[in-house]
C-alpha cells in the first residue's frame, strides 16, 4: 500500500535560517529534501565558474537538480517516516522567483517542470516562509547584501501567491521555537 505523502516547501530570503530549520526537522525524524541551489554552486564554483548564477543555464540546472530530488525521495522508502509528512528546502518556484530577480528567461523545460508540480500537486499549497533575521552572512555561495536579500524576499513571497499559494510566515526566533511553529501549523491528519 502507497503512503500519501505531504510535502511541505520551506523557504524565504536567504540567510533566513531555512536550512536550520530543515537540519532540526531532520533530527526529529522528518524526511527532509535538501536546497539544489547551494550545491549547484559549489560545483559549478569547482570548475572554475565564479559565479555561475549569472549564467542562464543556472536556473535549469537548479530545476533539474531539485526534480531529481524530489523523485528520488518520492520513491524513497524511509520518505514513508515521519508521518507521511516531508519538508523540502526550497522548491522549483523558489526557482522562478530567483529567475525573475536574476532577469533570466523561462526555458521550456522550466515551464514544463513547473506546470508538472502543479498539475500532479505535488506540494502542500501552504508554504512555511522564514522571515529573514535582520541581517545577513555571506558565503561562497551567497554574496547578496541585506538590501537585496529583502529585494529577493519581496519577489520571492510574490512568486509564491502568483502560483497560488497560501504564505505562512515563520517569525524570527530560535531554531526550536521556528520548528515548533511549522509543526503546529501542520494539520491532523
Amino acid at each position: 500500500m502507497k503512503t500519501f505523502m505531504k510535502r511541505f516547501i520551506v523557504t524565504g530570503a536567504p540567510g533566513a535560517g531555512k536550512t536550520a530549520i530543515i537540519r532540526q526537522l531532520e533530527l526529529e525524524g522528518f524526511s527532509v529534501v535538501e536546497e539544489a541551489a547551494t550545491d549547484v554552486i559549489a560545483l559549478e564554483q569547482a570548475r572554475g565558474i565564479a559565479e555561475p548564477w549569472k549564467q542562464p543555464s543556472f536556473i535549469d540546472a537548479v530545476a533539474n537538480l531539485q526534480k531529481q530530488r524530489q523523485m528520488r525521495a518520492s520513491n524513497d522508502r524511509a520518505s514513508a517516516d515521519g508521518g507521511g509528512l516531508q519538508f523540502h528546502d526550497r522548491s522549483v518556484v523558489c526557482t522562478a522567483a530567483l529567475a525573475a530577480y536574476l532577469g533570466h528567461p523561462v526555458s521550456a523545460t522550466f515551464s514544463r517542470e513547473l506546470e508538472r508540480i502543479r498539475a500532479e500537486g505535488i506540494f502542500q499549497r501552504r508554504v512555511f516562509f522564514v522571515q529573514n533575521l535582520g541581517f545577513i552572512t555571506p558565503s561562497e555561495a551567497r554574496r547578496i547584501s541585506f538590501e537585496e536579500a529583502l529585494r529577493f524576499e519581496r519577489i520571492h513571497e510574490d512568486t509564491y501567491r502568483n502560483f497560488g499559494f497560501e504564505i505562512l510566515p515563520v517569525e524570527p526566533g530560535s531554531v526550536p521555537d521556528r520548528v515548533a511553529a511549522i509543526k503546529a501549523a501542520i494539520p491532523a491528519k
